[in-house]
């Protein structure tokens, strides 16, 4: 008996797997319970949201053959929605995807062609990373097969050493390019760069180096790199800028969330108005319209100043920016004449005077009374020391007690004196031009000294004269032929920083150009020809 019914067990799954086979099935499932046959007969039309195990499973795709329910009858809901109808079993999308009738994956996972019943069929599976749609271009922007290197140059550094740290190749057809147009004994410390290679053959693609705020060096090409100075382009919105002083400038430009450099151009600025040393107070506001210059969305820093007004000791003083025909833009006030004076204020923007022009002074070191001709500034080691006014260096090295020192000669038989210097601006020498605001070297305390300061002086035709009470004539005021315009432009910078016009309305070259603009009256040299002798007859 025992025998006869393992026959029986035996004949009966024979018989089964030869149905099953003739159905096409490539093995079985124990049958569904009659219930489930219902709920899976009627699942297309409900109305309900679907089984959470089957919401991320790709739809079949109609152009396969579909099974007869008969058939499904045998096979659990979850068999049925992962094997295919050719013996090929449907892996499962990438969690968070969706595909639509034609087969083609969206959402974290790559595109896939239609679903036909010779198409392999392979999807990610959900341990590995998804792609991106596309892969011709990087999310930063960069071209598939290149490579990025950003840095800043340090001290030391030469674009030679700079290519070479990349290891690439080809760099010596990129310096002798850069060469062309670009000095190598400009590069900066601090300036950043760029440099794209070809991942495939390490060779340069590309360099980019910013040589200051507006301009860039740029070298690209593989075989035979060519270089050029680009503009640097930025979006420049108009702003203002109000504030009162309770401490400092600079505390009063924190408070409102400005840059330092903002009192620094206001220093600037007003400098030939305003000691800012010894006449700053409490209480004492300013604002400014001023451009901020935005590249790529980032904040790049503050462009012109158009307008300002500045109160000092109930005093306000004011500077429009304008351009008098082709001649660069400078600042005058509301009456047209230059804020630009022969000289500075003083050499130092925000220091403290430590000893005046006296007749009679002990010296701290010398320890008797002699004359001190000058004025002195307490300033930490390497602050900037500036040019009080235009003119030409005629001396640039060690002076016994006045340690390292500089003089300028200026107009008129002015000469204007630094000393005690810890070193000078890189590239200055005797005979050199200088400007007004410059900076030419930086306070020490070489010489006789018991510490940091910059002994500052003044001679005219020989004799030294108290700096604070030297005569200071202005630059040229507006000429009467521009007078009409410099009105109108008053005007305009006053809507603007009074908030009468919308600052949205703002472009670069609407109210001062950036560059001369030649009109109807400027003369055309193309043109201007002397007309031909006429012939005399004879």
């Amino acid at each position: 008996m025992k025998r006869l019914w393992l026959v029986g067990i035996f004949l009966i799954l024979l018989v089964m797997g030869v149905l099953v086979q003739h159905a096409g099935r490539t093995g079985f499932t124990p049958a569904e319970k009659p219930e489930q046959q219902q709920n899976a007969a009627a699942e297309p039309e409900a109305s309900g949201p679907p089984d959470s195990s089957l919401s991320a499973l790709p739809d079949v795709p109609p152009a396969l053959p579909q099974a007869s329910a008969s058939a499904e009858a045998g096979r659990a809901p979850e068999a049925v929605a992962v094997e295919d109808y050719a013996g090929v079993r449907l892996p499962q999308p990438v969690p968070g995807s969706s595909t639509d009738a034609s087969g083609t994956v969206s959402g974290n996972s790559a595109p896939q062609p239609a679903l036909t019943p010779d198409t392999p069929l392979v999807f990610p599976s959900p341990d590995q990373p998804a792609t991106t749609a596309s892969t011709e271009e990087q999310a930063d922007g960069t071209a598939s097969g290149e490579e990025v290197v950003k840095g800043t140059v340090e001290k030391g550094d030469t674009i030679s050493k700079i290519l070479e740290g990349t290891g690439s190749e080809g760099i010596y057809q990129y310096i002798s390019a850069a060469r062309q147009v670009f000095s190598m004994r400009s590069f900066r410390e601090g300036q950043p760069y760029a440099i794209v290679t070809d991942t495939a053959s390490g060779r340069v693609k590309r360099f980019e180096y910013e040589i200051d705020n507006r301009r860039r060096l740029v070298v690209e090409g593989v075989e035979e790199p060519v270089a050029r100075v680009e503009a640097i382009e930025y979006v420049t919105l108009l702003g203002t800028v109000e504030a009162t002083i309770s401490d400092n400038l600079f505390q009063a430009v924190a408070d409102v969330g400005e840059s330092p450099q903002m009192a620094l151009q206001l220093a600037e600025l007003f400098g030939a108005e305003i000691n800012f040393i010894r006449d700053l107070q409490e209480g004492d506001s300013f604002s400014v319209l001023v451009e901020k210059r935005y590249r790529e969305g980032e904040y790049k820093g503050y462009g012109r100043i158009l307008a300002a007004h500045f109160t000092n000791k109930g005093k306000t003083f004011e500077a429009y920016l304008f351009r008098d025909g082709s001649e660069r833009a400078q600042y005058y006030n509301r009456k047209g004449e230059n804020l630009r004076k022969t000289l500075l204020q003083a050499p130092l923007a925000f220091t403290r005077v430590t000893s005046r022009f006296t007749s009679s002074r002990k010296h701290p070191i010398l320890g008797y009374s002699r004359p001190h001709m000058g004025v002195d500034y307490g300033a930490p080691t390497g602050t900037p020391v500036k040019a009080v006014g235009e003119g030409t260096v005629t001396k640039r090295g060690w002076a016994g007690g006045y340690g390292n020192q500089i003089i300028v000669k200026h107009v008129a038989g002015l000469e204007s004196m630094y000393s005690h210097l810890s070193g000078y601006a890189r590239g200055l020498r005797q005979g050199q031009r200088v400007r007004q605001g410059q900076v030419i070297g930086f306070v020490g305390s070489t010489g006789l000294a018991t510490g940091p300061h910059l002994d500052f002086r003044l001679r005219q035709n020989g004799n030294f004269i108290n700096p604070t009470k030297a005569i200071n004539p202005r630059g040229a005021p507006v000429s009467a032929k521009r007078r009409a315009a410099f009105e109108k432009t008053v005007a305009e910078e006053l809507a603007y920083l009074q908030g009468r016009r919308p600052l949205a309305g703002y472009t670069v070259d609407s109210v001062v150009p950036e560059h001369p603009v030649l009109t109807d009256n400027t003369p055309d040299t193309e043109q201007e020809k002397k007309p031909a002798r006429k012939k005399r007859r004879g």
